[in-house]
């Protein structure tokens, strides 16, 4: 059973976790703590959530306030290529990707239950919208709000609040495990740590971009973000180590599941 308390309490920061060195708190004054290790186990959730959709959960149309909803369900075939992938009637693994969503799991599965649409990609016309083309009648998380839950942010932050919040790195170099690589008002995606001896590709957790429409941990070269404009960020309230040991927070068997992407691109479209 998933322990949903990973987001409202039951993961609590740790001075000395049993297996690594002692950690320093965040910024008191930060609106949340957390650590490296609690920021990854929160995406992981996000990533596995396993939940059974039906066909009511889907949607493609306006919803009762006129704003065009698309769920990412195995039907979904638009011209960009970007295809859905959740399939009715079976259990899938990941919370779908929602513009604007700020689910937590137990909140998801509450809107599934009570036929609400499961997820709601982006679009051009959705970003020129921006908060006036979110759905209440989708559930799900985008971009900027999964980080937020990672976080542990009581409140969404998108990408372009979340730089007041943290402290910009000198340079991607210097990125540790719960750092953040952010685009204002483009995309946000949460560092996982480095693929490469030589620190030359990265994996990283992120939801809206390419392959599928849900949170997924990736790896990608890090050049190859940063041609795109991601600024690397550190949030004040990550816990961190007096002397950077250079030690791994994923574990091995989740970096076997990291999706390669050797050509990345900014996010959800």
């Amino acid at each position: 059973m998933l322990c949903a308390g990973v987001l409202s309490g039951c993961v609590t920061m740790q001075n000395k976790p049993a297996s690594g060195p002692a950690l320093l708190p965040g910024d008191p004054l930060a609106p949340s703590q957390v650590t490296p290790s609690e920021a990854l186990a929160i995406a992981e959730i996000y990533s596995r959530h396993s939940w059974r959709p039906f066909a009511r959960n889907i949607l493609h149309g306006r919803d009762p306030a006129g704003i065009q909803v698309d769920t990412p369900d195995i039907g979904y075939r638009p011209e960009s290529g970007r295809n859905g992938w959740w399939v009715p009637g079976e259990a899938n693994a990941g919370i779908p990707y929602k513009w604007g969503g700020f689910d937590d799991p137990a909140a998801f599965d509450q809107a599934i239950a009570a036929g609400r649409a499961a997820g709601d990609v982006s679009s051009p016309a959705k970003r020129l919208a921006d908060n006036a083309a979110v759905s209440t009648r989708a559930a799900g998380v985008d971009c900027s709000g999964f980080v937020s839950r990672c976080l542990k942010l009581p409140a969404v932050h998108d990408s372009a609040q979340l730089p007041s919040l943290c402290d910009s790195l000198p340079g991607p170099g210097q990125l540790r495990p719960g750092d953040l690589l952010n685009i204002p008002r483009k995309h946000v995606i949460l560092f996982a740590g480095w693929a490469r001896p030589d620190h030359s590709w990265i994996y990283f957790y992120e939801t809206g971009g390419i392959p599928d429409w849900k949170p997924a941990l990736k790896e990608a070269p890090l050049a190859a973000l940063m041609d795109l404009g991601y600024q690397p960020l550190r949030y004040r309230g990550m816990a961190h180590e007096a002397v950077p040991s250079g030690k791994e927070v994923l574990t091995r068997a989740v970096r076997s599941r990291a999706i390669a992407i050797p050509n990345p691109v900014v996010g959800d479209p």
